[in-house]
């Protein structure tokens, strides 16, 4: 990759912090269930929130005022003190606001007491969602649902809260100020991509890419081995076996042989000359010519005629100028077939010649 030409830009601080704090002052509604006959009333309050912890919930301290008026028959009013600590999990932001859950205990203190609505411990749950303004500024939103036990029954209270949520505290996320950066493109491993988008930038020259510049590796010759590890590229499609590196291993000459004979047709020399060519073009293959027959007959009589039908081809190989020890010949009468022997049409196929090859 060429270097980076740097063009410094100074980033704003506060986009790098962490806020290890938050605090909310509130107001809200309070809906008191009916049988402790006390009316719906406004209240007020903070909530403290420490995030310095690297955990799924954050605690937080929340701290609730209202003063209630009795009803039903009970005159008088209360002032009622509530303190719950609670873990609040805060969401990832969905539609610009962030979904926060928490759930906690606390105390509910009442300066007057009736309707057996006692001081007692209380359980609480909540939903909400902060809406941000900035990094530091947010709305939030709350519905927390109170349940307490009051002489032998529970009761339970639904407030309903807003606030302006302030965030601040904790250390640089980054080191800050950073350097904003301006990229000088080209292509340095030649390979037709982009340095900006090359997620390969040190491609072989002439390998094949993909849109990222990444290898393309496939089997150009269909022999069933990778380009990447095919030692023999170029496999004729006749081939009917390859070793491990894409090599050679046996091939089908596609020479055919009419019923009980092991003369060669005209049709079939070419192919005996592309063998003799390849040979020759590879002189360090050595290659057993084996000769195979249908099922018809006796086994004994397929194995002798196979036998001439490999010493046919093998002749005909070395008349064409391969050399003599390099070339055998074997009959395996009417083992291994291709076909069924079922068919005409199957009996002419196992009727064959293959050439299984050898590195010298």
């Amino acid at each position: 990759m060429k270097k980076l030409l740097l063009i410094p830009a100074l980033m704003l601080s506060s986009a790098l912090v962490a806020h290890d704090y938050e605090i909310t002052p509130v107001i809200g509604y309070n809906i008191a269930e009916g049988n402790i006959n006390i009316k719906d009333q406004v209240l007020v309050g903070a909530e403290f929130q420490y995030n310095g912890f690297n955990a799924i919930a954050s605690p937080e301290l929340s701290v609730l005022y209202t003063n209630a008026d009795y009803e039903n028959g009970y005159t008088g009013s209360t002032n009622i003190y509530r303190v719950a600590l609670n873990a609040v999990h805060e969401h990832d932001k969905i539609f610009g606001m962030i979904p926060i859950a928490k759930f906690g205990v606390g105390y509910e203190s009442l300066s007057t007491s009736k309707s057996q609505n006692d001081n007692s411990p209380f359980m609480n749950i909540g939903l909400g969602a902060k809406v941000p303004f900035t990094d530091a500024l947010a709305l939030k939103l709350e519905a927390v649902h109170m349940i307490k036990h009051n002489d032998g029954r529970y009761d339970s209270n639904l407030a309903l809260l807003a606030g302006l949520n302030y965030a601040f505290g904790g250390s640089p996320a980054e080191t800050a100020p950073v350097a904003a950066v301006a990229p000088i493109d080209g292509d340095d491993d030649n390979d037709g991509i982009l340095n900006s988008v090359d997620k390969c930038p040190t491609t072989e020259a002439g390998k094949s890419v993909n849109a990222e510049g990444c290898f393309i590796d496939g089997d150009d010759d269909n022999d069933g081995v990778l380009n990447s590890i095919d030692k023999c590229p170029n496999t004729p499609k006749e081939v009917t076996k390859v070793d491990a590196d894409g090599c050679i291993t046996e091939v089908n000459l596609h020479i055919n042989f009419e019923n009980a004979s092991y003369d060669v047709d005209e049709q079939s020399h070419a192919n005996i000359q592309r063998f003799v060519d390849f040979l020759k073009a590879t002189p360090h293959y050595s290659a057993e010519i084996v000769g195979y027959t249908d099922s018809v007959g006796r086994e004994s009589s397929n194995q002798k005629l196979s036998q001439n039908r490999a010493n046919t081809v093998k002749d005909m190989i070395i008349e064409r100028g391969v050399s003599e020890n390099r070339v055998s010949a074997t009959g395996m009468g009417e083992a291994n077939p291709i076909e069924t022997n079922d068919t005409a049409e199957g009996r002419a196929q196992n009727r064959r010649i293959e050439a299984k090859l050898t590195k010298n």
